[in-house]
């Protein structure tokens, strides 16, 4: 993932055991400078297209499909708002059963919860939506003859409900290409650093020396 590439450096004082100086540096990328995108682009839902992960797609797969190159993984994923990949990206199809087995085991198939199935009455208005998690036991009054109780529940598996689950990862919205070097120009200009006492060029900052003692 090129995303660290595009943070800017720090010279941060080695406190490892076999530094051989008190002034010894080390040169690492700046974690806590995060790329992210600009607020009022979030707000621009013209620049974003909605988009369907595939099943056994990954980030770096999509952005090539997308931009034509798989370095830009990490702006598929930072438009997407994933932050925590291994939760937030979903799984494959063979992997969410896999998944699902090791939480639930021969429970599996075993009923998760109960939701209720839809209703309308002979004017084809709806009484009762789907998808409303109930008791097995719920009951409304049949449309028509309300001294009759009907019972519109089905029961969700384990297995349907982790791959539900999982489903609705699936969909995010993806930065249309055409503003592609617009979005990468705004992210390298926020990760550049202004002059402060740490400066050491645009890219660079050096963190105080704790060790060096003044007499």
């Amino acid at each position: 993932m090129s995303y660290f590439r595009e943070l800017p450096n720090l010279e941060y004082q080695s406190f490892l055991s076999d530094s051989k100086s008190s002034d010894q540096y080390l040169l690492v990328k700046n974690l806590f400078r995060r790329v992210k995108l600009r607020d009022d682009l979030k707000n621009i839902f013209t620049i974003f297209d909605r988009y369907e992960i595939p099943d056994g797609s990954r980030p770096e797969l999509v952005a090539n499909e997308l931009y034509g190159n798989e370095e830009y993984d990490w702006v598929i994923l930072v438009c997407a708002g994933i932050t925590r990949i291994r939760d937030q990206w979903p799984l494959s199809d063979r992997d969410i059963y896999e998944h699902a087995l090791g939480i639930y085991g021969d429970d599996l198939n075993a009923i998760h919860h109960y939701e209720t199935t839809e209703v309308k009455d002979s004017e084809d208005r709806l009484i009762m939506p789907s998808g409303k998690v109930v008791d097995s036991n719920f009951t409304i009054p049949k449309p028509g003859e309300p001294r009759v109780t009907i019972n519109p529940v089905i029961g969700i598996s384990n297995y349907e409900y982790e791959v539900r689950k999982n489903n609705e990862k699936r969909g995010i919205y993806v930065l249309k290409p055409v503003y592609l070097q617009q979005v990468l120009n705004d992210i390298r200009k926020a990760m550049t650093y202004s002059r402060s006492s740490q400066y050491v060029n645009n890219n660079l900052i050096k963190t105080e020396n704790t060790r060096a003692i003044n007499y």
